[in-house]
């Protein structure tokens, strides 16, 4: 059993440490975490979740983009503890945080990741979005949170803190 909360700034090192023990080293060197730079996430809907032992098994962040005119949700990094993978955790992260999305007015997200596993989730590529490089146009993902959202959005994804 888990519990699911928003993140808190106490939360943030532990959440942190959990990221390094799932990604490989250099993960911040990646082209989505310039996106991220001087941007903080997206409040309400970067979660946590505890086990019954009220320790962090798994946690997801939003970071605002805009894509071309359009904004847009930037899912990642979510990270399930290698303890609690396979248990249906990271599914139940990003279903219950784009309830949420979408109960806050957000109108689509966008992520850079694998493909057979986001499928599931309801995620297909973004052929006309282009991710800063090094980014694999393949691995560019979208999900509609209302339907028609990602209708007529193509072009760069750029940080929120440059100017729309």
């Amino acid at each position: 059993m888990f519990t699911l909360a928003q993140e808190t700034d106490q939360d943030w090192w532990e959440v942190e440490a959990l990221y390094d023990l799932c990604f490989a080293p250099g993960r911040e060197a990646l082209s989505s975490y310039r996106l991220r730079d001087d941007v903080p996430p997206v409040t309400g809907l970067s979660l946590v979740a505890r086990d019954g032992q009220d320790i962090l098994a798994g946690a997801i962040r939003y970071w605002p983009v805009r894509v071309g005119t359009f904004e847009a949700l930037l899912l990642g990094p979510v990270a399930v503890h290698p303890t609690h993978q396979g248990e249906g955790l990271g599914g139940l992260l990003i279903e219950e945080s784009l309830s949420r999305g979408v109960d806050f007015g957000w109108d689509r997200v966008m992520l850079v990741g694998d493909a057979p596993y986001y499928r599931k989730f309801g995620f297909a590529r973004l052929g006309d979005v282009i991710m800063p490089p090094p980014t694999n146009p393949e691995r560019v993902l979208g999900r509609e949170l209302r339907p028609g959202a990602w209708h007529g959005v193509a072009g760069h994804v750029r940080s929120f803190a440059e100017e729309a």
